[in-house]
């Protein structure tokens, strides 16, 4: 954005690159408070910690395998809801746990550890309920689920990235699965020859 900028206004020197690097990174700070505003105001929640919304706002600007991390943890929330509340339970509480699960990716470049138990220690900080705190620290199974919601949070997770279309992959591993799908029709008597056409 600050070549973008430069380029655009023309004028390039010293004096002017720091300047609009620091015009940049105030924009930046705002557009990511604008997106983690957005989702608290989406997901209608309550007393959550300015810290958390700013790394939720950071979550825009990840991905993994891919997937964008913000949309996929509103996708974990969606899906966490929609179990909870399938299984009677607090479809609120799951979908905060759920929407929070990836807090920790927002800082993995600074704060050393696995993403979760860094997130987990985020939520804990701010104040978040000891279910959430609990399901965020153990969707990949580092700690022991302490509720039911944890596992709920590890399903939506799941759902999320292994839907259809949800992380792009390699062409490399794409025509590996195709070579597999006809190695298994090959594997039956009487075919001689076979067309793996889709394989995803």
């Amino acid at each position: 954005r600050t070549l973008e900028a430069l380029i655009s206004e023309g004028r390039i020197n010293p004096t002017r690159i720091e300047e609009t690097v620091g015009r940049i990174e105030k924009e930046i700070e705002e557009i990511i408070e604008g997106y983690g505003k957005d989702v608290t105001l989406e997901y209608n929640l309550q007393g959550i910690h300015p810290e958390i919304v700013t790394l939720l706002g950071k979550l825009y600007f990840r991905t993994s395998f891919s997937q964008n991390v913000l949309i996929h943890s509103k996708e974990v929330g969606m899906f966490s809801r929609m179990i909870a509340e399938e299984l009677g339970l607090d479809g609120a509480l799951a979908l905060r746990a759920g929407l929070l699960h990836d807090i920790g990716k927002a800082v993995t470049a600074e704060v050393e550890g696995p993403h979760a138990m860094i997130g987990g220690d985020i939520a804990k900080r701010c104040g978040e309920d000891p279910i959430v705190v609990n399901a965020i620290a153990a969707h990949h199974e580092e700690v022991p689920f302490t509720s039911v919601y944890a596992p709920i949070v590890v399903v939506a997770d799941i759902i999320s990235a292994s839907r259809p279309g949800a992380r792009r992959e390699t062409l490399t591993a794409y025509i590996k699965r195709l070579e597999k799908l006809e190695e298994i029709a090959h594997s039956f008597d009487g075919i001689k020859r076979a067309y793996a056409l889709q394989a995803g």
